[in-house]
């Protein structure tokens, strides 16, 4: 968010309610308008466009679903919070419907309605932040990579330096973090964007055809030659050929390959004859080829070669909210293909991806959202619509269970010493996100500042100052 007040327009006939919510937003930072009425709820919607809107279901001259019909009539796309004192499970199914985020009943619990509100902004933040990248993708400013965490800003500045080159680049990154989409972009920005970009798999044509594939052959040049037919080097003339999966190519093409990165010209098969050809090489692989040089598999020299220019894409569990960003791009790119209307993420749902760690990285969350959105029937990605894998957390590493001796049972950990490890390991797997630590733990954040504060986790110690530790940790303020 800006360093702007946020601004929550809050609908609520009860004065005496609407002034304690007022109290508890404004000290959260919110710049709170207040308004007893539909009607003049209208007038302060339309007067000062809120970032969000907090209503009571039942008031004087109407209920808060008008208000949302009408902010929606004309064009307000904001987090919008039913709260009513008649809560029924229809009630809410109606207001989920006509496009409320949240459905909150009376007594009303201040925390949990800070919580909400919090998660909405924050939503609806990474919402804008998508419509910017979506209406530049493609464009100067993000090259059609999606993502605002560091790692990615920085991918997209080397992208551009590099482009700016004309020597050969290796792409290193996991399975399904976007190695061609990364390699198109480097063509995109180069002086070659005119020119043909071509992709091959070399995991993908068989050992024997490969420098046919490669380099093109004479006809008669093999049984089934009938015709002179074009290599893929002579295809991508004047542009950018990708070569994906390059530590499968076989040694006597790694040698070919090289003389063509430093002469710049190909022999098709069965021909007596070099031929010129001005192309760019962009390789790309998931595996360690320096590994592959030790083991005899691939060439050092073509290694080193390619190595000079080298991106590592970084994997998705390392990019914090661009999770948050992708998912909504993926669910919207779906939503179109399955001709559906407007679909969101639950917060759980949202909250279920963030914490998954994407061993398939950006293609997994892709395919999540493809079967999220085939198997939902109503307006909002649930939990149950993601791949039970997701929803269980099975994709991650695990951990070895340490194993104990009878014989040295004296030696054995207590329970208290277990908890306390695998306390200090999810803090430092998540980089010391309490929020995140207390969801993996299934504990609430008040138990985890507790146990931060009494300094048996590995040194860790509360960032917020004394008065937010010594609140955090009594009772809650209780419902209104």
């Amino acid at each position: 968010m800006s360093d702007c007040k946020v601004k929550v327009l809050l609908l609520e006939d009860d004065a005496s309610l609407g002034l304690l919510l007022s109290e508890e937003l404004e000290l959260d930072g919110y710049s709170v308008s207040r308004a007893g009425t539909v009607q003049e709820a209208c007038r302060l919607l339309n007067a000062e466009t809120p970032d969000l809107v907090v209503s009571d279901l039942r008031l004087p001259d109407g209920d808060g679903l008008e208000l949302l019909k009408t902010a929606q009539a004309e064009g307000h796309s904001l987090p919008f919070i039913i709260i009513t004192a008649f809560g029924t499970v229809d009630q809410a199914v109606e207001a989920l419907k006509a496009g409320a985020d949240d459905f909150l009943t009376k007594p009303l619990s201040t925390d949990h309605l800070r919580l909400k509100i919090r998660r909405l902004l924050t939503q609806a933040d990474l919402t804008r932040q998508l419509q910017q990248f979506l209406a530049h993708t493609g464009t100067e400013e993000t090259l059609g990579l999606i993502g605002e965490h560091a790692s990615m800003v920085k991918l997209r500045s080397e992208i551009r330096q590099i482009a700016r080159s004309e020597a050969a680049v290796l792409i290193c990154g996991e399975s399904g973090t976007g190695k061609e989409l990364v390699a198109r972009a480097i063509h995109r920005a180069s002086e070659r964007s005119c020119g043909s970009f071509v992709a091959v798999n070399c995991a993908g044509i068989p050992g024997e055809l490969m420098e046919s594939e490669f380099f093109g052959h004479e006809a008669g040049a093999f049984t089934g030659a009938r015709q002179a037919r074009k290599g893929l080097f002579a295809e991508a003339h004047g542009g950018t050929l990708l070569l994906d999966e390059i530590g499968e190519m076989p040694l006597a093409l790694q040698a070919k390959l090289l003389r063509v990165l430093q002469e710049g010209m190909v022999k098709p098969v069965g021909s007596d004859q070099e031929e010129p050809v001005d192309v760019r090489i962009l390789a790309a692989t998931h595996v360690d080829l320096l590994k592959a040089v030790r083991e005899g598999s691939f060439r050092e020299d073509l290694y080193y070669r390619l190595e000079t220019l080298s991106l590592r894409i970084p994997a998705l569990r390392e990019r914090g909210d661009d999770v948050d960003l992708l998912a909504m791009h993926f669910l919207r790119e779906a939503a179109r293909r399955h001709q559906r209307g407007f679909l969101k993420l639950s917060e759980v749902s949202s909250r279920t991806l963030m914490d998954y760690p994407f061993p398939g990285n950006v293609r997994e969350l892709s395919s999540a959202i493809e079967r999220a959105v085939t198997f939902c029937d109503g307006d909002t990605i649930q939990p149950d619509h993601l791949p039970e894998r997701i929803r269980k957390r099975q994709g991650g590493a695990t951990t070895p269970k340490t194993a104990h001796s009878p014989d040295t049972i004296a030696q054995w950990p207590t329970l208290e010493k277990l908890q306390q490890d695998y306390v200090r390991e999810v803090m430092q797997a998540v980089n010391g996100n309490k929020r995140r630590a207390a969801q993996i733990l299934g504990i609430n954040r008040r138990t985890l500042y507790r146990w931060l504060a009494a300094g048996e986790y590995g040194g860790e110690t509360i960032n917020e100052d004394t008065s937010s530790i010594t609140a955090n940790t009594k009772e809650p303020r209780g419902e209104v």
